[in-house]
């Protein structure tokens, strides 16, 4: 009985093409997520003008079922906007920073239009002008509550084509 039935080959192929949980694994492959490690690495991230979902995380329950999601989106939108986790433990200052005091929180970094010349005189001509817009994430965590999110904001997530 080497033979799989109709019923059994349409279920892998539903399994493997459905982008909705249908209660078994999903395989993710490597992971997508980028742990937080500096400022100016978040930076250079951003001046690659990709959209940066960052995860704002302490130890929790609710933080390991964050990880699990974010490691879904993070394959689901590979390369077009990069998913960073940021473990506010290890990293107060950047926490901090975002004046926020319930955790995990998650915010969108993204510019709408590159600024591709300067504007202005700047002393040091190492020295670009940026502009980056911040969104806190309101809706659904989940794989489709990030894109019914991007969808709202205008947020590109393919590839121009």
């Amino acid at each position: 009985m080497s033979d799989q039935s109709v019923f059994d080959r349409m279920m892998i192929h539903l399994r493997q093409t459905c982008r909705y949980y249908t209660g078994y694994p999903k395989i993710l492959g490597p992971s997508r997520v980028i742990h937080f490690t500096s400022e100016r690495e978040f930076v250079q991230l951003l001046h690659q003008g990709f959209p940066v979902v960052a995860a704002f995380t302490i130890r929790g329950n609710y933080t390991k079922h964050l990880d699990t999601v974010l490691e879904e989106a993070a394959a689901e939108f590979y390369p077009n906007v990069k998913f960073m986790r940021v473990e506010c433990p290890k990293y107060p200052g950047f926490c901090i920073s975002r004046q926020r005091k319930e955790y995990p929180f998650i915010e969108i970094f993204h510019s709408p239009e590159l600024q591709v010349a300067n504007q202005g005189r700047v002393a040091d001509p190492n020295i670009s002008k940026y502009s980056v817009k911040v969104l806190p994430f309101n809706y659904d965590v989940s794989a489709y509550g990030f894109r019914e999110f991007f969808k709202r904001h205008g947020i590109q997530t393919s590839s121009p084509k």
